[in-house]
C-alpha cells in the first residue's frame, strides 16, 4: 500500500511539478514573447543612454541581466555607463565580467581604457596588448597602448605603437601624436623627418581627393553619358515620302473619271 502511494506522489510530481520547476538550460528555445521583451529592454536602455538618462538606462540593463545572467553585451554596455557616470570599479568589474563570458578584444580595450584614466598604466598596458593579441587591426587600440606606454616614460615602445596605427590608418593625426613625443624629448633630427612625413602625406591626401569626383559632377557625367547612349540608339528619322506625281495624260483622264463617276453627276429632278 505503502509502495503504491509512493509512486502515486512520483507520478504527480513527474507530470505536473517537474516541468514548471526544473531549471532551464541555455539550450531550451526561448519564447516569441520573451525575444520581444528583451528587444524592448535593449531599445529602452539605447535610448536612455542617448538622451544621457543613465538612471532609466541603468534600470533596463540590470533588468536584461535578471532575464539573462550571462549576457556579456549587456554587461559591456552596463560598464560603459558606469564610466560615464565615472564609477570606475563598477565598470571595470562589469568589463571583466563581459570579458570572462566572452572572450572579447573591445571589453578588454575598454577596461585598459578606465585604467588609463585612473593612473593604472601598467594595467592599461596590459589590457591593451591582450586586446590587440585579438584583434590587431584596429588603429585605436594601438594608439591607446601609446598613450599608457608614454605615460610609463617607454617613449620608444609609444613611437612603436603609434607607428603600428599609422601603418593601419595612414593619418596625419597619428603622425602628428609620433611628432608630439619627439619634441618633448628634443630629437631635432626625428622632428625633421616626421615634419617631412606629415607634408607628404598631406599631399596625397590633398591629391586623393582631389581627383575624387564630386557628387555633382558624377551626376552630370553619367546624365551626359545617358543622352549619348539614348542618342545612338535611337534611329534616325525617315524623311518624309514625296508625294507621287502623275503624268499629264493621267491626270486629264483622272478628271474625266471624276467628272463622269456617277457620285458626282447632279441627279435630274423628274417631272411630274
Amino acid at each position: 500500500m505503502l509502495g503504491i502511494l509512493v509512486l502515486a506522489i512520483l507520478s504527480v510530481w513527474l507530470a505536473f511539478l517537474y516541468p514548471i520547476l526544473r531549471p532551464k538550460t541555455a539550450d531550451e528555445p526561448r519564447s516569441e514573447r520573451y525575444d520581444m521583451q528583451m528587444k524592448k529592454l535593449w531599445n529602452a536602455a539605447q535610448t536612455s543612454m542617448d538622451d544621457h538618462k543613465l538612471l532609466r538606462a541603468e534600470k533596463a540593463l540590470l533588468t536584461i541581466l535578471k532575464f539573462d545572467e550571462k549576457n556579456a553585451a549587456a554587461y559591456n554596455r552596463l560598464g560603459i555607463l558606469y564610466a560615464k557616470e565615472q564609477k570606475f570599479d563598477e565598470a571595470i568589474e562589469c568589463f571583466e565580467i563581459a570579458q570572462s563570458l566572452d572572450n572579447n578584444p573591445s571589453s578588454l580595450h575598454n577596461v585598459g581604457l578606465i585604467y588609463l584614466e585612473t593612473g593604472a598604466y601598467e594595467k592599461a598596458v596590459m589590457a591593451f596588448e591582450q586586446a590587440i593579441e585579438l584583434e590587431n587591426t584596429v588603429p585605436a587600440r594601438y594608439i591607446a597602448l601609446a598613450k599608457a606606454k608614454e605615460r610609463l616614460g617607454q617613449t620608444k615602445s609609444a613611437i612603436e605603437a603609434l607607428e603600428n596605427a599609422y601603418a593601419l590608418d595612414h593619418s596625419t593625426n597619428t603622425l602628428r601624436q609620433i611628432l608630439a613625443i619627439y619634441e618633448a624629448t628634443g630629437d631635432a633630427e626625428a622632428l625633421a623627418d616626421t615634419t617631412a612625413r606629415i607634408e607628404a602625406q598631406i599631399a596625397v591626401t590633398s591629391t586623393k581627393s582631389s581627383r575624387r569626383p564630386s557628387r555633382l559632377s558624377r551626376t552630370s557625367t553619367r546624365s551626359t553619358a545617358a543622352t549619348r547612349t539614348t542618342a545612338r540608339t535611337l534611329p534616325a528619322s525617315r524623311p518624309t515620302a514625296r508625294a507621287r506625281t502623275l503624268p499629264p495624260s493621267q491626270t486629264a483622264r483622272a478628271r474625266r473619271l471624276a467628272a463622269s463617276s456617277p457620285s458626282s453627276r447632279t441627279p435630274r429632278r423628274k417631272s411630274l
